[in-house]
C-alpha cells in the first residue's frame, strides 16, 4: 500500500492517466470529477472513488482540493464509490506522514484495510453508453445541462426515431433517456453546491424551473435535499479550517 498527497487550484485537471494498482481517490477538501470511460463521478469530501488497474481517468477539481490517494493491490472490479468513515479519513491523512515509518506504517494499513472493508458502496456516478454517437450526444449534455431536448429531438440528432434512442438508453444504460438526465443534472450539481451557490441558482443552472422541482430530483436520487447536503459540506469544511 503506497500512500499519496497533493494540493490543486480550482479547476486544475489531472490529464488522462492509470495506475498499474488499484486507486482509491479522495479529496480531504473540495469536490472532485473523475471521468472514465465507463461514466463520470462527483466526488465530494465525505466520499472516495475506487478506481481499479488499468482503468484511465481524468479527474478536474472544483475549488481548492487537497488530494489524498492509497495504491493498493487488487480491491475492485469497476470504479465504485464509497462513503469515508470519520476514521477512515483520519487514517488515510495520517498515511501520508507515516509511511515512511515502517513499524507505525503496518498498524496504520491494516486498520486502513478494516475500514475499507466495512465502507458503504454509494451508487452514485453517471454512466456512459457505448454506442458512439449516443455516447457524444451524452457528452455534450454534461457539458450543458441545462439543455432541454425531447426524445424526437434527440433522434433528429443521432438520425433515429424516438423509438430507437429510447430503446438504445435502456439497452446501453438500463434507464430511460430522462432519468438518465435527471441523474446526470444531480451528480453534476454537487460542485455548484459545494461552492456555496444558492440552491435556486444551481437548479436554474441545470434544466430545472424552480428550487422545489430540483430539490424533489436531488433527494429522490440521494436520500436528502441539496440544502441539507451543502450545509454538510460547508459545516465539514468550516470544522476543517478552525
Amino acid at each position: 500500500m503506497e500512500a499519496l498527497g497533493m494540493d490543486f487550484a480550482h479547476d486544475d485537471v489531472v490529464p488522462r492517466h492509470c495506475h498499474a494498482q488499484d486507486q482509491l481517490i479522495y479529496a480531504a477538501s473540495g469536490v472532485m470529477q473523475v471521468r472514465s470511460d465507463a461514466g463520470s463521478w462527483v466526488v465530494p469530501h465525505h466520499q472516495a472513488l475506487w478506481v481499479p488497474a488499468g482503468v484511465s481517468h481524468e479527474i478536474r477539481m472544483v475549488g481548492e482540493v487537497s488530494m489524498r490517494t492509497l495504491l493498493v493491490g487488487s480491491q475492485v472490479a469497476q470504479c465504485q464509490l464509497i462513503a469515508v468513515s470519520g476514521l477512515l479519513r483520519e487514517l488515510v491523512l495520517a498515511a501520508s506522514k507515516m509511511f515512511g515509518q515502517p513499524d507505525d506504517a503496518v498498524h496504520v494499513r491494516a486498520l486502513i484495510q478494516r475500514e475499507l472493508d466495512a465502507a458503504v458502496k454509494i451508487e452514485a456516478h453517471v454512466p456512459l453508453p457505448q454506442h458512439a454517437r449516443l455516447r457524444a450526444w451524452c457528452q455534450r449534455f454534461l457539458a450543458d445541462p441545462a439543455q432541454e431536448q425531447t426524445l424526437e429531438q434527440c433522434g433528429e440528432q443521432l438520425s433515429m426515431s424516438a423509438r430507437n434512442v429510447a430503446r438504445l438508453f435502456q439497452r446501453e444504460l438500463g434507464m430511460s433517456c430522462g432519468d438518465w438526465r435527471a441523474r446526470a443534472r444531480v451528480m453534476l450539481s454537487q460542485q455548484r453546491l459545494a461552492e456555496g451557490v444558492p440552491v435556486i441558482n444551481v437548479a436554474l443552472e441545470h434544466g430545472y424551473q424552480s428550487a422545489s422541482a430540483f430539490s424533489a430530483v436531488f433527494k429522490r436520487i440521494l436520500g436528502h435535499s441539496p440544502s441539507d447536503w451543502q450545509a454538510r459540506v460547508q459545516g465539514a469544511a468550516h470544522a476543517r479550517r478552525h
